[in-house]
């Protein structure tokens, strides 16, 4: 029979409720440029398009059976309640067409538990943005993906990209080609260009195991809110050498996404909580490679845009090319350097910095913005704690204090060395531990701004207080404490920190704007 008219006979019968074998009332069906999906009562059935594209073939029934195991393979293990098993579709010896028994193969449908598609992340974050407990969520679930994820066999962390980003080039390339060549090749020429520049350290990252056989594709419409947590499914089945990739650049493309979509500050509380877990080592330092990995994640989205449009798989291709154009802007803003910059907020028990520093650090280029760095976090990795849990007097020395700011000053630099901008989040009551952070600004070339946050004792003692399930051990007896300090001279610029937190937020995002540092 004709490929055509047999695809033809084959949509014709996965549109049909009696086709199942649970038996349904109506079929809906989702497309991507790849693939089809019917969702059937609980169930949902995945075919594969019989397309062969630059970066995947899917054209023969070897090829798609394939695909479709590989996908059970790779994504079972991670999402087991959703991933149940692929099963033949097959002419019988009627000529009709049915799921398994006897007869001629013709496709394969990958089964799974289906879910609320409403929960899909792309789906739930046009709700407003995400919480911060959901972005503390993702990161662990991000962090333990890659954690079990094997370790490449080769350490040619370079080698692997550039093979990569010279496909994405070609894509982009000929993605654009009819309507804005000029650009699209300059923008390919830049891409390249980036990952050359960054050979040494994707080797060394390499050597690390920071490079593995990772999700691949892990972007909003791939992760889904289950009652077990958030879960990635639709890991990259087709290539490989696609999937084995650095972590830093599996992680790029969920917080390439949610910046895209309006969401920076939910990528920045990720990309925070994901160092804060260093699941692999070595993070700090990648951030060197990670402009270039957001670029190139948004690049490959622009070219499924182009490609969505030219199949106009929704009936929407001038949104699609809309969308596509969108995507090659954030991949040029995304290579486009910055110098980094060291933000000091300090302050008293209770005046508001970690709220402050989190609602800024979003605003700091380059996307999705600046390292967060907490002495009360840093305190309980000193000791080995989860951060919640709560430490003693014991644990507040001078001599500990000085351990705690000196891993701060160290994080702080490293990610500094990398390009990376960093806020650094302490009390920083003493002198010395000012002077100490504006002499790492100076050692390390960069831009710095201190920021001074005061606040009555009343309102110290309310928020110290009502704290809840927070890394910070301060209560009221420390803030009628602290009132005592002989701060010395403040010579960083002073926010009204008393009163509402817009108030607060707008002082200090003045006082970055007059530093230049926004």
């Amino acid at each position: 029979m004709n490929s055509d008219l047999e695809e033809a006979e084959l949509l014709a019968f996965l549109a049909q409720p009696l086709s199942y074998p649970d038996g349904c009332d109506s079929i809906e069906r989702i497309e991507t440029h790849a693939a089809r999906v019917f969702l059937a009562r609980g169930k949902a059935y995945k075919i594969k398009k019989r397309v062969s594209l630059a970066y995947l073939d899917f054209s023969t029934l070897e090829r798609r059976h394939h695909a479709l195991q590989r996908e059970l393979e790779i994504n079972a293990p991670h999402a087991p309640q959703l991933y149940l098993r692929v099963v033949p579709i097959v002419r019988n010896a009627s000529g009709h067409l049915q799921f398994s028994g006897d007869g001629t193969v013709i496709d394969y449908a990958l089964v799974m538990n289906r879910f609320d598609q409403d929960q899909v992340l792309a789906r739930f974050i046009a709700a407003g943005p995400l919480s911060l407990p959901l972005c503390t969520e993702l990161a662990h679930m991000v962090a333990s993906y890659h954690q079990e994820c094997p370790v490449a066999g080769d350490a040619r962390g370079a080698a692997r990209m550039q093979t990569t980003i010279s496909q994405v080039a070609a894509g982009i390339r000929a993605a654009f080609y009819s309507t804005q060549q000029k650009i699209a090749g300059n923008a390919a020429d830049q891409l390249v260009a980036a990952f050359d520049t960054l050979a040494p350290l994707l080797n060394e990252r390499g050597r690390a195991g920071c490079v593995r056989r990772c999700h691949g594709d892990l972007h909003l419409e791939n992760i889904v809110l289950l009652a077990s947590g958030p879960t990635a499914f639709d890991a990259l089945e087709f290539d490989e050498a696609l999937a084995t990739i650095d972590v830093l650049y599996d992680l790029a493309f969920l917080l390439m996404d949610l910046d895209f979509r309006g969401d920076r500050a939910a990528a920045n509380r990720i990309l925070n909580a994901y160092i804060e877990i260093a699941p692999i080592g070595n993070e700090l330092e990648g951030l060197k490679a990670l402009p270039a990995f957001l670029a190139a994640r948004a690049a490959i989205r622009a070219v499924v845009a182009i490609e969505r449009a030219r199949q106009n798989v929704q009936g929407d291709a001038a949104r699609d090319s809309q969308r596509a154009a969108s995507y090659m802007a954030l991949a040029g803003a995304c290579l486009t350097p910055h110098t980094p910059v060291l933000i000091a907020i300090g302050g008293l028990s209770g005046t508001g910095k970690s709220t402050l520093a989190s609602a800024i650090a979003p605003l700091i280029n380059p996307s999705p913005g600046a390292v967060h760095l907490r002495s009360d976090v840093e305190r309980k990795h000193l000791f080995g704690v989860p951060v919640t849990q709560r430490l003693t007097p014991d644990h507040y020395s001078a001599a500990i204090s000085g351990e705690v700011y000196a891993a701060l000053l160290k994080k702080a630099g490293r990610a500094l060395a990398a390009g990376h901008p960093v806020i650094v989040d302490a009390v920083s009551a003493k002198p010395a531990e000012r002077r100490a952070l504006e002499d790492l600004a100076t050692s390390t070339g960069v831009r710095f701004t201190g920021l001074w946050l005061d606040a009555p004792l009343d309102v110290k003692i309310d928020r110290v207080t009502a704290r809840r399930g927070d890394a910070s051990d301060a209560g009221s007896d420390v803030a009628r404490a602290q009132e005592g300090y002989d701060l010395d001279a403040i010579n960083w610029p002073r926010i009204n920190a008393g009163g509402s937190f817009s108030h607060a937020l707008d002082g200090a995002k003045a006082a970055l704007a007059r530093a230049g540092l926004l």
